[in-house]
């Protein structure tokens, strides 16, 4: 990263609170490599607290340089008009990922908005805080398909999608995530929303271990799979993602729709069009959704890629 781009940074950030978000968003995005020099740095607008957060770590020089212009900012008017309350600098590429306080008080929880849904985020705790960001589009699309669905959420993580297909109209979802941890934020999430839990079933158990279970609840009209690239001892995205995709029909209903959605730089769309094609052909592909503009990346294929998947009418 370049102390020099950190001019560029500030000009970004001062004119995004002359008119700050009303829900959750990015407000800069480094990471699509837009930006020269900042490359590793994004920044988060989350209620009421900011979010700075490096990817790798910074000389140390960059680092006074990035603290000291932060400072900067929170003495501008246009920040004491924002509502924000804290500012935070996260240090994802240290153990623990540790996060700093660098101005106000903040808190170890925070709730946010998004699409009119609210999620309850840990901040300064984990490496990821409860909700990504870029897959808002994605949620906005299960939400408006979803009226009448039996829905299966993959890797359900704090159950962003299943909260957004309950809030749709959905008959029933079941998000499965070997995170216990996780699913119990989830049930916090479809807590804050006023959801009947009647409707929604939580599984904590290791997907590969588990088809009997998942099978059971079906069929299914709609499939989410939204894998991490790696996780360790159970999931390989490039390895394990392709077991998953050959069971899809046996848990589909006959139009039942699937969303496939791949988030690791080295890896493109056909990857997931090739490998349907192959392991479930009777499953064509659709459409793929745009990323939020914020999100903008350098290169299409270099930032999330999420692609609808039907099951073609014989």
């Amino acid at each position: 990263m370049e102390i020099s781009a950190l001019t560029l940074l500030e000009e970004h950030l001062t004119a995004a609170l002359q008119s700050p978000p009303h829900e959750a968003r990015r407000i800069f995005h480094g990471r699509g490599r837009c930006w020269p020099g900042l490359e590793q740095l994004t920044v988060d607008w989350l209620g009421d607290q900011v979010l700075v957060s490096l990817f790798k770590e910074p000389s140390e020089a960059f680092l006074a340089e990035l603290e000291l212009m932060l400072n900067r900012l929170t003495a501008l008017p246009s920040w004491q008009a924002s509502g924000a309350r804290a500012l935070l600098l996260q240090h994802r590429d240290r153990p623990g990922a540790p996060t700093d306080l660098l101005w106000g008080e903040g808190r170890e929880y925070q709730d946010i908005v998004e699409n009119g849904l609210t999620f309850k985020l840990d901040l300064g705790r984990k490496q990821n805080n409860g909700l990504f960001l870029d897959m808002r589009y994605g949620r906005e699309w299960v939400m408006q398909h979803a009226k009448g669905k039996r829905v299966l959420n993959l890797f359900a993580y704090t159950c962003g999608f299943s909260v957004a297909a309950i809030a749709g109209g959905a008959e029933h979802v079941v998000n499965l995530d070997m995170a216990k941890a996780a699913l119990s934020r989830g049930r916090d999430n479809h807590h804050l929303n006023q959801h009947d839990l009647k409707q929604v079933s939580f599984l904590g158990h290791e997907l590969f271990k588990s088809w009997g279970k998942v099978r059971k609840l079906g069929p299914y009209d709609l499939i989410i799979i939204d894998p991490p690239s790696f996780q360790k001892g159970s999931f390989a995205l490039t390895r394990d993602y392709q077991k998953i995709l050959r069971r899809l029909p046996e848990l589909l209903t006959a139009e039942g729709q699937v969303m496939a959605c791949v988030n690791d730089p080295g890896v493109s769309s056909s990857f997931l069009i090739d490998g349907m094609a192959a392991e479930a052909p009777q499953l064509v592909y659709r459409e793929r959704l745009e990323n939020p503009p914020e999100f903008a990346d350098i290169e299409p294929e270099g930032g999330l890629k999420v692609l609808i998947f039907e099951q073609q009418n014989v």
